[in-house]
């Protein structure tokens, strides 16, 4: 573990090789604050889920999302922050500990981001990814290139930023389109370095790592708190359940899932994640990418927690095609992350994974026909990722651990 009492050395603001190796405390301490912040994404989500209102249950997703992506965007710029900068720094470990303070602020927005308290959910994101890059600028003049890299993503997050606060003085769907214009403008802006017309590129890279450690193992942790926040969701709802024989199943199926994630994910790429970036020639697009892959993995065990509770909730239940679709969906697109991560890791594309997520579309489809579809459809995800863990232990079966071949 990295530690944080000790004073930065003189005139250095960037991580030396050897800190960039260590997890600092305080960045465990803002993963405690996004471990309450997911938990409040799939309790949003799950009410309307189970409301009445058939069209809730599909708006219900384009929300999650608009909700979820900007919550793990300010984990991933904060991440990078603490990856490139030293923590034993008194204005840096200032920085990390507002940023945990406005992540907690969104997170206790998250039950009303679509009504009244909707705007503290998108002023706060937009003043800590202005404001922070104004701060780091002054202590950067021994540092032009990542001094202009943050110029350029001040500027852009203004252009954001424009969309977000406008989606706060409205409510509704037209709250939830600007939201949606506003994360893709972040996502897609980051995606190019934040080019700016009229300004030279910079040589920095916003996704360039100071170690090759590091950033895999926050993202390794990324995930972990992604399990652990299914697990916590789960537990909670079946500690305020009757402890029936289908909540029950429910439960182990939910656990047995998790279990096979987590499986599924460090064998074998997420294992040798930082060998793989090592040995990359270009750590920037490596980073650009294992970052894409873990978000949209994350995004898959959220749906898994989401979908866990309605099975819960309604385990022999009619079929609701969107119930369908977070029950199924969440292992699918956890499936598609994980082919993204094989990627870059090992340069190939993984079929077994590929007819993972073929199988739970076809299930789907299957089981919008069948009474007591929810629960019917946790235990055939939870098949279909047994069958892609299997597949991947009779793969390795009898071979020496695979060596990391990245593509770029």
């Amino acid at each position: 573990m990295g530690r944080t009492s000790e004073p930065a050395r003189a005139g250095g603001i960037l991580r030396s090789e050897e800190d960039a190796r260590q997890v600092s405390f305080l960045e465990l301490f803002f993963d405690l604050v996004l471990v309450f912040a997911l938990l409040g994404v799939v309790s949003r989500m799950v009410p309307d889920l189970l409301s009445n209102n058939v069209r809730l249950h599909w708006l219900s997703l384009p929300n999650t999302v608009v909700l979820a992506l900007p919550l793990l965007r300010l984990w991933t710029t904060t991440t990078y922050i603490t990856s490139r900068f030293d923590c034993r720094n008194h204005w840096i470990q200032l920085l990390v500990l507002v940023s945990a303070f406005g992540l907690l602020i969104m997170a206790t927005s998250l039950p009303y981001e679509f009504e009244a308290r909707g705007e503290s959910f998108a002023v706060v994101y937009v003043l800590l990814h202005i404001g922070r890059p104004l701060l780091l600028r002054p202590l950067l003049r021994e540092h032009e290139a990542i001094r202009a890299l943050y110029t350029r993503l001040a500027i852009w997050s203004s252009v954001s930023g424009v969309f977000w606060l406008a989606g706060a003085v409205i409510q509704g769907s037209s709250r939830v389109a600007l939201w949606l214009i506003a994360i893709t403008v972040d996502l897609v802006a980051a995606r190019f370095n934040w080019p700016i017309p009229g300004m030279r590129r910079p040589p920095a890279s916003g996704w360039a790592m100071a170690n090759s450690s590091h950033l895999p193992e926050r993202y390794q942790q990324l995930l972990l708190i992604a399990l652990g926040e299914t697990v916590v969701s789960i537990g909670l709802t079946y500690a305020n359940h009757p402890a029936t024989l289908a909540a029950t199943v429910a439960l182990v199926i939910t656990f047995f899932s998790s279990v096979l994630m987590w499986r599924i994910y460090f064998y074998r790429a997420g294992q040798v994640l930082a060998e793989a970036v090592a040995m990359s020639s270009n750590r920037a697009v490596a980073g650009g990418t294992i970052g894409v892959a873990h978000v949209l993995m994350v995004l898959g065990i959220l749906a898994v927690a989401a979908g866990s509770e309605i099975v819960l909730a309604h385990p022999g239940g009619r079929s609701e095609l969107a119930w369908l679709a977070v029950i199924l969906g969440g292992p699918a697109v956890f499936l598609i992350g994980r082919i993204r991560l094989e990627r870059i890791v090992f340069d190939r594309l993984a079929l077994r994974r590929v007819v993972g997520i073929a199988a739970l579309a076809v299930l789907m489809l299957a089981l919008s026909l069948v009474s007591g579809a929810p629960l019917l459809a946790a235990i055939a995800a939870a098949v279909v990722l047994l069958g892609v863990a299997v597949s991947d232990a009779r793969h390795a079966a009898g071979r020496p651990p695979e060596a990391p071949s990245p593509a770029a």
